[in-house]
């Protein structure tokens, strides 16, 4: 079963501004999640039905998975770093 990628612009502006070799990483990790949206390593956020993330090197990628729809709306690319800002 694969899945359909969306991403949101927001994450898509997060993207473009990443170092070329990690944004390459994280179009791999994306573009994986259309065969398997739950990799080894995934999170589910807590107060969310259906968001996740997952990690790529020092970076998280949130998504949301929705079953019926076989689709993952990609929502935040943000480095770990960043924790006091909120992901969802």
């Amino acid at each position: 079963m694969t899945y359909r990628i969306e991403i949101k612009p927001s994450a898509k502006k997060e993207l473009a501004q990443l170092p070329r070799e990690i944004g390459e990483s994280v179009v791999k990790a994306v573009a994986a999640l259309a065969e398997n949206p739950r990799p080894h390593g995934y999170k589910k956020l807590t107060g969310s039905q259906q968001s996740y993330r997952i990690r790529v090197g020092n970076y998280r990628v949130v998504y949301s998975l929705f079953e019926q729809q076989l689709m993952i709306e990609i929502i935040k690319i943000g480095d770990r770093k960043d924790r006091n800002k909120r992901f969802v």
